[in-house]
């Protein structure tokens, strides 16, 4: 009988009759990230950087023990990660910040149709409100992104380069390091959306040498509400917060006032700070596991599946030869919600629509699409049945006439 060691860690799913595929969209949370958050609720519930009391000084410990953790992971140092309250956050924040500041009429900013609104519509104000202009990657036949393709549009006048690590709904792969070494020979900053890599890859800002980097936390076994921008910390001490209030100031005048040092002054108010120390924890399950290990597990039910599902007559799938565990698909003359319904009653999850990337789906010339994307705590039993309600799901619609 098959053995996942990895899926009794999480309660949303072990031994219960779900079949969990919507990973992509969020992950599970396993038993000691939810302790975690317990913990503070229950044990703590106060504020941080503000109280003398035993609470308020665990919290604060907790707090900057969880910036500390997130460094490490990533390869840099913690005063080079800022909290947002999600990816999207963050990717709003470089380009608020740096992007109204540095960019002009005239300055270039590359973008890709393979990008998740939060990597794109930042740079579409940006430019509205500047001037610049988006350019954007050619993709290949196969719809992925190619360091030869980057270079044919990259120039003198590129500033800025926001582009996708994973995409989050073909799964593929860019080959990110190459590009930012050219786009640096240009003198432009590199963004990099990693929300669908983080949880994939061990990431390394240093080696990479990308100038930002976000994602969210509840894609990667964290909770909701919470994110990371990393960001050199020259390029971090050099830009002005978009936010304004409690905590982030150093010294409030009538007419002006200063504001501490990075990555503080971009954390106006009260953080959310269990989601903080619940993503804290999510990073030493990661480190306390091999992710490799994981990520070919995640390989293999991708392979799996999609041999099957290739077989099944009346199902198109939109990436064969996905990077990461995702399989974007439809079935023939039914729409991506309806067809979700179906999944949906046989307690299959997955997700359906545009995936907040409506420019690629417009380039794949359909409405929506469905998307079933694994985890490392999936079995072959998640695939199986996935695979015999795909089948059942084609029969159905034709019995009703589709």
């Amino acid at each position: 009988m098959e053995q996942n060691l990895w899926r009794k860690d999480f309660p949303q799913i072990f031994g219960k009759d779900t079949v969990y595929l919507d990973n992509a969209a969020t992950s599970l949370k396993p038993d000691s990230v939810i302790a975690a958050i317990d913990h503070y609720y229950v044990d703590l519930s106060a504020n941080v950087h503000r109280g003398v009391y035993k609470e308020s000084y665990e919290a604060t410990r907790l707090y900057e023990e969880a910036r500390e953790k997130i460094a490490g992971f990533l390869h840099a140092d913690p005063e080079e990660i800022v909290y947002t309250r999600g990816g999207t956050s963050a990717m709003n924040l470089v380009a608020l910040s740096y992007g109204m500041s540095h960019l002009r009429a005239g300055d270039e900013i590359i973008v890709s149709e393979l990008e998740h609104h939060s990597s794109i519509l930042p740079w579409q104000n940006v430019a509205k409100q500047t001037g610049a202009k988006l350019v954007f990657v050619p993709l290949d036949a196969a719809l992925r992104i190619t360091v030869e393709n980057f270079r044919s549009v990259l120039s003198a006048k590129t500033k800025v380069v926001a582009l996708t690590q994973v995409s989050n709904v073909m799964g593929y792969l860019t080959p990110i390091a190459p590009m930012i070494a050219l786009a640096h020979e240009q003198g432009a900053v590199v963004v990099v959306d990693a929300c669908q890599a983080v949880q994939h890859l061990r990431i390394d800002v240093r080696a990479m040498d990308c100038d930002f980097l976000a994602f969210s936390g509840h894609k990667m076994l964290g909770p909701t509400g919470i994110g990371i921008l990393y960001g050199k910390k020259a390029l971090l001490d050099a830009m002005d917060p978009v936010e304004f209030g409690g905590d982030m100031i150093d010294v409030v005048e009538k007419e002006a006032s200063t504001w501490k040092d990075t990555p503080y002054k971009f954390e106006a108010g009260t953080m959310p700070i269990a989601s903080v120390i619940g993503l804290g924890r999510a990073v030493d399950y990661f480190l306390a596991s091999d992710m490799e290990k994981m990520e070919d597990h995640v390989r293999r039910l991708r392979q799996y599946t999609y041999a099957q599902l290739k077989k099944i007559p009346g199902l198109m799938i939109y990436n064969p030869e996905a990077d990461t565990g995702i399989i974007a698909f439809n079935l023939e003359a039914v729409h991506a919600h309806d067809a979700s319904s179906y999944f949906a009653e046989k307690n299959v999850c997955l997700r359906a629509g545009h995936h907040c990337a409506q420019l690629l789906i417009k380039k794949l010339g359909i409405e929506a699409c469905l998307r079933a994307s694994f985890n490392f705590y999936n079995t072959y039993a998640d695939c199986d049945r996935f695979i015999e309600s795909a089948k059942d799901a084609v029969k159905f619609f034709r019995k009703m006439g589709f």
